[in-house]
Parts: structure tokens; sequence; C-alpha cells
């Protein structure tokens, strides 16, 4: 780093948010006041990467102590986050040329990007710009998805609080179906997000404690989807149990890799957009069981679902945010830091790292050990694994019967460059 004034940190966060991503957010910001020699004020982009591109930096100073503590127990992303994918470098060098306008107008050194696969590309290319432009920069990729399906790490931040979503409803809505599908609802299907990898829709399956218990089915991305085997099995477990709980992910395809939900349209990033896998599902058995059903769709619930936040999910949300911000003042530069297991039983965690030009774009699918013969459910093997990921409980304050989280008052520092109507 050129001598002079500490130079400043931009933080930013970036897609689908988290029950926890805030807490990464806390833990940046806790982390990095610590070392003022090496690191001056504190900048958070509004609504992500956007935020620099748009000169829109917030002074986290200026943010009052009560609310800024308050992030560990909030949802959602509360500087703002957005799906915007930067193209390469040389498709569209504008935008990388403005990035380092902006953070060399704001003496902007250290970049700490809070995202999942997509924002790992973002940052190794934000790095990669920084040096070939002669204004380097530290930049550290702090791992953020639901879905659970970035490499190098054992689990990513936000997913084990949807696990434990996505099971103790599972768990609960088999309940209702169980008391009244004497006369009333036979089949309830759950849909889950979940477009390639089937981590989530797995951990559903920690509800199932005993034979019997649901869910009686789980459909994954990964394995192919044969509707003849499908409502054989609906029926059998009609048949034996009097009702049948399905978990389905989102990504249910089948196998020449037809999705059995989707569209023509396509998010920020090039994801074909998902949705509409219940209904569809429950017509098939309407059709050929004329069972009566219920559907629902976890959707932003799952995700928002702070109140039932998992504590290992939380503490390993901050470890991450705070660890970040030690490799960058150790002298690390396009990298993420990561989770690595060393023990089940007790769980055990430890800090990692991963080069993010290994990271970048890359997806961990679910392992074919964690997937029951009939492909229908996980294996003692994948109760191992998730178990862990769902305990504790880190309940936020409540007021009035509802929980108390924190909205930012989004101070902006004045703009230094001239405003640029592209973003």
């Amino acid at each position: 780093m050129p001598s002079g004034p500490a130079p400043n940190a931009f933080y930013a966060q970036s897609g689908g948010v988290t029950a926890v991503i805030n807490a990464s957010a806390l833990g940046v910001i806790e982390t990095a006041a610590q070392y003022p020699d090496k690191i001056g004020r504190i900048y958070a982009g509004k609504n992500g990467i956007l935020g620099a591109l748009r000169e829109e930096l917030i002074d986290v100073a200026l943010e009052a102590p009560n609310v800024i503590s308050g992030l560990m127990t909030t949802p959602s992303g509360a500087f703002g986050s957005c799906r915007y994918k930067l193209k390469g470098i040389n498709e569209s060098r504008a935008e990388y040329e403005r990035l380092i306008e902006v953070f060399k107008a704001h003496n902007i050194r250290y970049f700490f990007y809070n995202g999942g696969g997509d924002s790992a590309d973002t940052c190794q290319k934000v790095s990669e710009i920084g040096a070939t432009m002669g204004f380097p920069l530290q930049a550290i990729h702090v791992p953020k998805t639901i879905d659970n399906d970035l490499p190098f790490t054992d689990n990513c931040p936000g997913f084990g609080s949807v696990a434990k979503y996505v099971a103790l409803s599972t768990q609960e809505a088999a309940m209702d179906i169980a008391s009244m599908c004497a006369t009333s609802t036979k089949v309830f299907i759950l849909e889950v997000m979940g477009r390639h990898a089937g981590w989530i829709a797995g951990a559903a399956g920690l509800a199932a404690q005993s034979c019997g218990d649901a869910p009686h089915i789980i459909l994954f991305p990964e394995i192919a989807f044969d509707e003849a085997r499908f409502l054989a099995k609906v029926k059998e477990t009609v048949d034996n149990y009097g009702f049948c709980v399905i978990v389905a992910s989102e990504g249910t395809q089948t196998a020449d890799g037809q999705l059995l939900s989707g569209s023509t349209s396509r998010d920020a990033f090039g994801h074909v957009q998902l949705g509409g896998l219940a209904p569809k599902l429950a017509d098939l058995i309407k059709q050929a069981h004329g069972y009566k059903y219920h559907w629902a769709v976890a959707d932003y619930l799952q995700r928002a679902a702070r109140h039932i936040a998992s504590q290992t999910d939380l503490d390993q949300a901050f470890a991450l945010g705070k660890a970040a911000v030690s490799l960058a003042v150790e002298g690390h530069n396009a990298i993420m830091p990561t989770i690595q297991r060393t023990s089940d039983e007790p769980y055990q965690w430890t800090i990692g790292t991963a080069p993010l030009d290994e990271v970048a774009n890359q997806e961990k699918m679910m392992p074919k050990s964690f997937f029951r013969d009939d492909g229908f459910g996980i294996t003692p093997e994948a109760r191992r694994y998730f178990e862990p990921l769902i305990v504790g409980e880190a309940y936020p304050s409540y007021d009035k019967g509802l929980p108390v989280y924190v909205t930012l008052a989004k101070h902006l520092v004045d703009k230094k460059l001239p405003v640029d109507e592209r973003w």
C-alpha cells in the first residue's frame, strides 16, 4: 500500500440475500475498526456493486452504534444488494475503469464482496483490473449463498438457516397433513430453492427421524425425474401411511436436462427464472391418482426467516466476515475465507482459504453418497453432514410479539466524480 493516510475499504452485498448476511457485514465492520493504522473509513455500496459504479457510497461510521450492532440479528441485505454481473474485462472495460476511478477518488484499496459464485468471479475480475490499471486492490470474497454450492468450503453462510427453516416447515406441515388425511388432503408439496444443487431439498430430510416420517419423497436436481417412478412412489406412500409429503427442488429436471419448471426469462446473471414446479407436480398427481393436495413455495420465506436462524450459521457468517479483513491486512488478495470441518461429533470447524480463480463460477453438487438408493431421500452420511449446520437457536430480540430489526440511515459520502448515467 502507498504511504500516507490509511486507505479506505469498500464492502458490498451481492445476489440473493440471507438471514445472516448482515452478520458477515458486522464481522467486516468491527474487524476493520480494529486496524485504524491500516484501514481508514469503511464504505458500503448502496445496492451492491452498483453502489461503486454509481459512486453511491454509504459511510458506515455515520450509522448509530446500536444500529450497527443490530446487524447481527437483522435479515436481508441491510446495505442493499443487486443482481449485476460484470462482463469480461475485454467485453466491458468501461465498467472496470469506472470502478477504479471511484476507488481512486475515495482512496479505496480494500474490496470486500459478500456473495456467491458470480460474486467471486466479480471479485477476481476487480482484483485483476486494479493491478492492470496500476491501482492494486486487495480483493477478498466473503462467501454467502443459501444454495450451499460454493466449492472448497464445507458449507456456506445462509445455508444452515435455510436448512433449519425447511426442515422445520416440513416437519410441522407433515403433522398437519397427518392429522387430516383420513378425510382431507393426502398430498403436500413444498417447493424449495436449488437451481442445480439439491442441498436445500436434502436438508428437509432431517425432518424424517424414524420410518414413515416426512418427507417421504425428495426431488433433487442431480437425480433425473422419472414421472412413472415418482407417481408410483406417491401411491405407495399414501397406501402405507395415509398421506405423502414431498419436498421438491426448483431445479428438478428430466434425464434429457429439461426443467420441470422454468420460463424463457433470465435474471441479470443469465440464469433461467424458475418457479411453478409444485403446482405442476400436484397436477400430475391429481391426474394419476385423484388425491386431494396442497402445495406451498418456500421462496423468500426460507431465506428471510431470521427468527429461526441457526446459531451455527450465524457464528460462521460472522467469523468469515472477520476473517476476510484479517486476510486483507495480512496482505492476501483474490482469496476467499472458507469453513473447514474438522469433526462431525462433536461438530468442529476452522477457517481456511481458497483462491478466487478456482472458486469463481464453480458449483458444488451434493455427492452421490448423500442420495438414498431409490433417489427419493438422503443417507445417514448426508444426515451427519446436515445436522450440525442447523444446531442452535439465535433468536433476535422481540418487542410486542415481533422481532426487533434495524434499518440503516445509509448516509452517502459526497461524490467526487461527474455523474455517469450508464449505471
